[in-house]
């Protein structure tokens, strides 16, 4: 796993506002962290990528409080890297590319927030760019949504189309226990 980089996106305490809805995955936040202490553990790489909304009703806008902050349980350390970002992918407006090739990184495992938006844009453009991904299921999560007939789908069906469309093409989707284990295996 030495060419593999832990890739938290958007894990920011806007996304605790109430204005997003029903939530899955009460424990993404847990998973994220058990990663993020197993990386630093081992010293590999950990990139932190962070939402700054230019809509001025966002939650993610820095001009409306502390939502763009990162959660507590995920914060950078002073050492890690932040890549800024205004559109749902990590490598749109940003070096996030360039400082994987220059840093000889192959393997992206990515956790954060929301599955259906920027960590599948983000995982999509990492495929298709080249990189190995290991998208993190039980390290994700997402909000109901209205289709476009105004028929509610839960938080947990988009959740698992969206992995399911994913894998295999894309990225491996695993789990929290499948990456530690492999960690250890690999130690």
């Amino acid at each position: 796993m030495n060419k593999s980089a832990l890739l938290l996106v958007d894990v920011q305490q806007g996304f605790d506002d109430p204005s997003w809805g029903q939530r899955n995955n009460p424990d993404a936040e847990q998973k994220m962290a058990q990663l993020l202490q197993a990386w630093r553990a081992l010293n590999l790489p950990v990139i932190h990528v962070q939402h700054l909304s230019t809509n001025p009703e966002s939650p993610l806008n820095p001009d409306n409080g502390t939502g763009y902050a990162f959660k507590p349980e995920t914060a950078p350390l002073a050492d890690e890297i932040i890549f800024t970002k205004n559109v749902n992918s990590a490598f749109i407006g940003t070096n996030l590319e360039s400082y994987l090739r220059e840093q000889e990184i192959e393997s992206l495992v990515i956790v954060g927030l929301t599955t259906d938006h920027c960590i599948s844009t983000t995982a999509r453009m990492a495929g298709n760019l080249g990189f190995t991904v290991q998208l993190v299921a039980d390290g994700t999560a997402t909000f109901d949504r209205e289709d476009v007939n105004g028929v509610k789908i839960s938080a947990d069906a988009i959740h698992q189309i969206h992995l399911a469309s994913l894998h295999g093409e894309f990225c491996t989707v695993v789990t929290t226990d499948d990456v530690l284990s492999r960690m250890v295996y690999q130690r």
